[in-house]
């Protein structure tokens, strides 16, 4: 069983929001495929799916951000997964300009809270990550605010893109492994 955890904060009031791009992205996944992420179990919201041949569990955190790490914890040991090969998380990167894709593995958590958490209560950084660039164009004073905030019609319109784009990474991940994925997605990426 292949997980993929999407971060992002509950509460309708966060729904929109550069934090939760992860909760959008598992949301479009299991829309295209005709499903709803609604049981709850390993305090997420989870359903099952098949996405190229393989049974995929997506699930989306129901603590906040900053505690996302129970919940994968739980459902790695749930579902006797290997993080460096079974885990996949999806989340915002505010390190990387808005409408961006990154994909790595053995990363720390370059100051995401969430990644931070799971790192913590896995004790390991090996599993596989799609970044998702939230950073506007300007500079802005409080990045927290930032991500917490609504986001516009303009940015919203790049986000559904985005989305398309992360639905079509997980597939490819899922298929054709890993190491094809970084190479066609991460094609932009200059030694970060």
């Amino acid at each position: 069983m292949k997980l993929i955890v999407g971060l992002g904060n509950p509460g309708i009031e966060y729904q929109f929001t550069p934090h939760n791009l992860g909760f959008l992205a598992i949301d479009r996944i299991a829309g295209s495929l005709g499903v709803e992420v609604r049981n709850r179990q390993c305090r997420a919201l989870t359903a099952r799916v098949v996405i190229a041949d393989q049974t995929v569990l997506l699930a989306k955190p129901e603590t906040f951000m900053n505690l996302s790490g129970v919940a994968a914890r739980e459902l790695v040991e749930e579902y006797e997964a290997k993080p460096e090969s079974d885990l996949l998380v999806i989340q915002d990167e505010l390190d990387f300009p808005l409408g961006t894709l990154r994909i790595h593995t053995r990363r720390s958590s370059a100051g995401h809270n969430g990644i931070e958490s799971i790192i913590g209560a896995l004790g390991t950084q090996d599993f596989l990550r799609i970044r998702i660039g939230v950073a506007p164009e300007r500079k802005v004073s409080d990045g927290a605010e930032y991500l917490l905030a609504p986001m516009r019609k303009p940015e919203l319109a790049i986000v559904d893109g985005m989305l398309d784009t992360v639905e079509e990474a997980v597939k490819v991940i899922l298929k054709e492994g890993p190491a094809a994925a970084m190479n066609r997605f991460n094609r932009k990426e200059e030694s970060d």
